[in-house]
C-alpha cells in the first residue's frame, strides 16, 4: 500500500488518483498519523459509461462512432460449426475473466 503525506496528497493528487485507478490503494498520513486510506471503487460500483471508457483506455474495447446500417441487422451470422465462439466464452467464464 502506498503512503502519502496530506501535502503529497495536495501537490500530486492527479499521479495519486491515477495509481488508485490502476488499483493502488493509499494510505493518507498527517504528522505521521494515519487519516484516511484511499481505495478504488469496485467493478460494480462504477457506471457502465466509466467502465467502458476504461476498457477502451486499456485497448480492450472500441467504442461505437455511430449506428450500425440497417442492413446489419439482415446480414446472416457467420458459420461456427465446431461452437469455436462458445467454447471461447465458456473457457473465459471458467477462469474468470469476465468478472
Amino acid at each position: 500500500m502506498l503512503k502519502a503525506t496530506v501535502s503529497d496528497l495536495k501537490a500530486a493528487a492527479s499521479e495519486y488518483l491515477t495509481k488508485v485507478i490502476a488499483g493502488e490503494e493509499i494510505l493518507v498520513t498527517d504528522g505521521g498519523k494515519p487519516i484516511a486510506k484511499i481505495i478504488p471503487l469496485r467493478r460494480d460500483e462504477l457506471p457502465a459509461d466509466v467502465r467502458m471508457a476504461q476498457l477502451e483506455l486499456a485497448g480492450l474495447a472500441r467504442v461505437g462512432k455511430g449506428d450500425l446500417p440497417k442492413e446489419f441487422w439482415n446480414t446472416p451470422r457467420p458459420l461456427d460449426n465446431e461452437s469455436a465462439a462458445l467454447s471461447a466464452l465458456l473457457s473465459e467464464r471458467a477462469d474468470d475473466r469476465c468478472r
